[in-house]
């Protein structure tokens, strides 16, 4: 995984270019990120740094994470995550990573987790086709055939079911930085990134 930001997804809204093209954006208050903790080779057996996001009071977490915290000299986080790259060699515990990590125009990709839609049907969760509305139809919302009676007298691997749907860990690959806001930490990504308004992401450099 590659070196980035922790940051929060905001909802989304619509810049305009020079040009008068109009550009719908994701704002993502990303960073400042603090290091925590970092991971060598030779101990760890792999790089890596943890970083933070999103601060909180010292009464809000418990004596471990206080002690983890204060041994990197930081403020205790709300998150918490792990990032690698080649990067993460030149970082030191307490260092602080912000927007400059990023350049406007840079190609980034998002990790967050989609909405939960609960246990759905294969209409909305697959997006089939419902049967007839007639009346005595008795085919509406189903699932349909489950495949052979006596051979194989079973269902086949991968058949669209009923099921949870969302609450599941999604990357949105090759989104691009259209502006920044280094005062407020805003960063302006075209298009859409998994996630409800206010959930955590985390925002990476391309690999």
């Amino acid at each position: 995984m590659a070196l980035g930001l922790l940051g929060k997804k905001i909802g989304m809204t619509q810049i305009f270019d020079e040009n008068g093209v109009m550009i719908p954006v994701t704002l993502v208050v990303a960073g400042p990120c603090p290091v925590v903790q970092k991971r060598d080779l030779e101990k760890d057996g792999y790089e890596a740094v943890q970083i933070g996001f999103d601060e909180k009071a010292e009464k809000r977490a418990n004596r471990p994470e206080n002690g983890h915290f204060a041994k990197a000299g930081v403020k205790p986080c709300r998150i918490v995550r792990e990032v690698r790259g080649e990067e993460t060699k030149d970082l030191e515990v307490g260092q602080t990573l912000d927007l400059g990590l990023f350049e406007d125009g840079e190609r980034v990709d998002v990790i967050g987790t989609t909405k939960g839609r609960g246990f759905a049907g294969v209409l909305k969760r697959h997006n089939a086709s419902p049967g007839p509305n007639s009346h005595g139809s008795m085919y509406h919302r189903k699932p349909g055939s489950m495949g052979g009676s006596s051979y194989p007298s079973r269902v086949f691997k991968g058949k669209k079911l009923p099921g949870q749907y969302g609450n599941s860990r999604v990357t949105a690959r090759n989104l691009q930085i259209v502006g920044r806001d280094t005062e407020k930490n805003l960063l302006f990504v075209r298009g859409s990134i998994p996630g409800a308004n206010n959930s955590y992401v985390l925002v990476r450099k391309r690999s």
